[in-house]
């Protein structure tokens, strides 16, 4: 089996940028034989590394990462790891009582698994903390969102609170919006500096990591699966590929998974002055109202007080765009900047990029056993952070023979459906995110 690409990603990456350098890890450049190899460094495959430490802890490991840690998707997004359900494409973030009260059960799951990695690896709160997410309004549309979610989530039992337009002032220092909608149980992570300590604590004799080694070919001798890097080898007893919509690269789920790239800036960094301008709080995170909203953070602590902004959608079935793609959303980025902060609009981008996600038509994971001891984690539908530490904590239990409910309910869930033929799904996903971004007017 030949990989037929390697993943592609667009511009800087800017959470791992603004970072003091960290620890590096080899490139493969020998024959190493393990228990367990895992194909990816992002949410997914480090999740399921520190899954597999903890009920096996004699277990051997080789994570092997095509790029450097963070550097890929799982470190381009914008750190909220969600507890409640939050589908990309609803139109106003909520489903059924039941599949949601089960979904809020999974999420919360993850989380705590990440807030035990946090702990474990005593992470200050800027890498991770648990300090609920907002979702922002500038529109009446979007206030209209915001009222019927707090309605879904008063059936559900979960905490709310309805946040009127002084109080989203108080938080951002921006007259932009009209109300908000805090929920208190997601966290927040700053992503290179989640990975950066998690790889850290991980590391181990028996847990060894292996960066800008890709995997271009998979063979398997019948005793083991062999995987072939430029310039090495990994012979494992069982392989866990935790690559997201990459899999397609290796063959499989081909015609099945959808690939977006999304786009984010983030400014340089705030001078005292500026941030005496900005007012609000050092750090808060408002997911948009409208799902073809924007998404902004801003940050305080490693890297200095920073503001992100986040939107914009690329329809990508060849998981590749031009490496211009991130400049040319400025225009779009920069509006978005000035009118929430007027007053700091001649503040610069520093950095821009693109990351690329994968989702499914039925909205279900690529999870499982594909063939005897080769096991995959992938598609995390646009909510990378709390699906992949979930999926990655619950293939390391598969692949260790484990039993939990959450477990078998994921494998009931069907396979990821057929997509309809080129070119009819590039037509109509471009038309439906060209009509949602149209929709969302001032949410972005």
């Amino acid at each position: 089996m030949r990989v037929n690409r390697l993943p592609f990603d667009p511009g800087p990456p800017a959470w791992k940028k603004i970072l003091p350098t960290g620890d590096a890890y080899p490139k493969l450049k020998e024959r190493k034989t393990v228990d367990f190899a895992i194909v990816g460094a992002g949410f997914s495959g480090l999740s399921a590394a520190r899954a597999l430490q903890l009920i096996d802890p004699s277990c051997t490991i080789a994570i092997v990462e095509a790029r450097e840690i963070a550097e890929g998707p799982a470190g381009r997004n914008s750190g909220f790891m969600i507890d409640i359900p939050d589908h990309l494409a609803s139109k106003n973030y909520s489903g059924t009582l039941k599949s949601d009260r089960r979904q809020i059960e999974l999420n919360r799951e993850a989380i705590e698994f990440a807030n035990q990695i946090a702990n474990d690896f005593s992470m200050a709160d800027e890498a991770f903390a648990i300090c609920g997410k907002i979702n922002a309004a500038a529109t009446a549309a979007g206030m209209k969102n915001n009222q019927k979610f707090a309605v879904h989530l008063n059936q559900l039992g979960e905490a709310n609170t309805l946040l009127d337009e002084y109080e989203m002032h108080e938080i951002s220092g921006s007259h932009y919006y009209r109300s908000g909608l805090f929920t208190p149980y997601s966290a927040m992570i700053q992503p290179a500096l989640y990975f950066r300590e998690l790889v850290r604590g991980i590391h181990t004799d028996r847990t060894q990591i292996f960066e800008n080694s890709p995997v271009v070919g998979i063979e398997n001798s019948g005793s083991a699966w062999n995987l072939q890097t430029p310039e090495g080898v990994v012979s494992a007893g069982k392989v866990i590929l935790t690559i997201n919509g990459h899999i397609e690269s290796f063959g499989f789920f081909k015609q099945r998974l959808m690939h977006i790239y999304l786009y984010a800036s983030m400014t340089r960094q705030l001078d005292r002055d500026e941030v005496s301008i900005l007012g609000g709080k050092p750090r808060w995170g408002f997911r948009p109202a409208d799902p073809f909203g924007t998404t902004v953070r801003r940050i305080s602590g490693t890297g200095g007080d920073r503001i992100i902004v986040r939107n914009g959608f690329t329809w990508a079935p060849n998981r590749t765009v031009s490496d211009e793609r991130p400049g040319r959303m400025a225009r779009v980025h920069d509006q978005s900047f000035r009118r929430r902060f007027p007053d700091l609009a001649s503040i610069e981008m520093e950095y821009r990029w693109g990351g690329l996600l994968c989702m499914s038509s039925n909205s279900v994971p690529a999870f499982g056993e594909l063939e005897p001891n080769l096991y995959s984690a992938c598609c995390q539908n646009g909510l990378g952070v709390v699906n992949g530490t979930l999926y990655g904590k619950l293939i390391a239990e598969l692949a260790c023979g484990q039993a939990s409910s959450s477990l078998e309910f994921v494998r009931q869930l069907p396979q990821p459906k057929q997509l309809i033929p080129e070119p009819l799904v590039s037509i109509g996903a471009n038309i439906v995110m060209k009509w949602g971004e149209l929709k969302a007017g001032r949410e972005r």
